[in-house]
């Protein structure tokens, strides 16, 4: 496996360090795979910017930040017009089409899914965007198996939420297959 590094970034309240805190766990817990997470985010308790990076890999990681992405996901229009420019060439940018109107040409694969309008529109609850978009990354990217991520939502989320999480997994996933 070749190291990769990931980068979230939105607002608060969109739950972009949840979900790198799912994924990094799930690949450390599960995958045996080295993985570190970082966040960072602003003053504000819901709405100010948001990022987190996940590094996974079977080496050492020598340094906990994530400079040039192989994979930048962007769930707000501020966020891709801060970091849209450090996604390593021949990466992945995935943007949420609710949020974010492409701009900028830059030398990666950029994918655009309509994640929080399926969540509405299907689910009804938007608290599982994050989810959805953690299946949709990991449909375009296979960097684990699904499995791997429900085990990890199985301890971290209540049971009765459970089925609502799993359901928004799934509803990424296919977003991303009807994407290829």
């Amino acid at each position: 496996m070749i190291t990769k590094r990931i980068v979230f970034t939105g607002s608060g309240g969109q739950g972009v360090i949840t979900a790198s805190i799912i994924l990094a766990e799930a690949a450390a817990i599960h995958e045996g795979l080295n993985a570190v997470q970082t966040q960072a985010y602003g003053p504000e308790a819901r709405g100010g910017a948001t990022r987190a990076d996940v590094i996974l890999s079977r080496d050492p990681i020598r340094y906990p930040k994530v400079i040039h992405p192989n994979y930048l996901v962007c769930l707000t229009q501020e966020a891709y017009n801060k970091f849209a420019s450090i996604i390593r060439p021949g990466g992945l940018l995935l943007t949420d089409s609710n949020y974010v109107k492409l701009e900028r040409k830059v030398d990666a694969r950029q994918v655009e899914l309509g994640m929080y309008k399926a969540v509405l529109e299907e689910i009804g609850k938007p608290i599982v965007f994050n989810i959805c978009m953690l299946g949709a990354l990991l449909g375009l990217t296979q960097m684990m198996k699904v499995e791997t991520l429900e085990k990890v939502l199985e301890k971290r989320i209540p049971p009765d939420f459970m089925e609502l999480n799993k359901k928004a997994l799934r509803l990424g996933l296919k977003l991303a297959d009807n994407q290829e």
